[in-house]
């Protein structure tokens, strides 16, 4: 019997080949309680934290510690290496929005990113992206999310009306109403029977 050792480096590359979905507030607006938005690929941490201190290291300074809310992170481990140095992850639950994540790079200060889910629509992560971005935002991560799920569900709601109003004025309601009455089935029935005669 042989065993495998495989000889992992502490530093392991896991950047994607696909391109990092974050989207920065301009550099020169006023502060705002949001600073940008990322959408990641999954809810693992150790995976994505990489790709994201990649980009923002050379923007921000080195990031050198995370907080998240363990509210949708499933895993939340101490310590993620990342290209060059390790970043600490901590956690709040009470005092941090479910729906923000906070980096801290000790030289440069603080920055808070808006965490669109992994499962959203490229639509409505777009919206989100712009809404984070935009100069004259106010809202909190949180207010950002829930007011995407009023869109959405407004958009949805409008497009079930506008299908019915379509169904109605091609007569869906109407001819199933009438196909569908003992009368219109018995006209149906008797068209259909041959003509004596014949």
């Amino acid at each position: 019997m042989t065993a495998t050792i495989l000889n992992i480096p502490a530093v392991e590359d896991r950047t994607s080949s696909l391109p990092l979905r974050l989207m920065l507030a301009p550099p020169d607006t006023a502060p705002a309680l949001i600073d940008g938005a990322w959408w990641p690929r999954s809810r693992d941490l150790t995976a994505e934290l990489p790709a994201l201190t990649a980009v923002l290291d050379p923007l921000w300074g080195r990031i050198t510690r995370v907080t998240v809310n363990p509210t949708f992170w499933p895993v939340i481990p101490r310590r993620v290496p990342v290209a060059g140095h390790v970043v600490h992850v901590g956690w709040f639950k009470a005092e941090q929005d479910p729906h923000k994540l906070l980096l801290l790079s000790y030289t440069s200060g603080r920055w808070d990113l808006l965490v669109i889910p992994p499962e959203t629509s490229p639509a409505t992560a777009a919206r989100l992206m712009a809404t984070a971005t935009d100069p004259s935002r106010c809202l909190t991560a949180s207010g950002l999310i829930q007011e995407a799920e009023f869109f959405r569900t407004a958009a949805e709601n409008d497009w079930d009306s506008n299908r019915e109003t379509v169904w109605d004025s091609e007569g869906g309601h109407e001819a199933r109403r009438v196909n569908s009455s003992p009368a219109a089935r018995a006209v149906s029935a008797h068209a259909m029977e041959p003509t004596e005669g014949m």
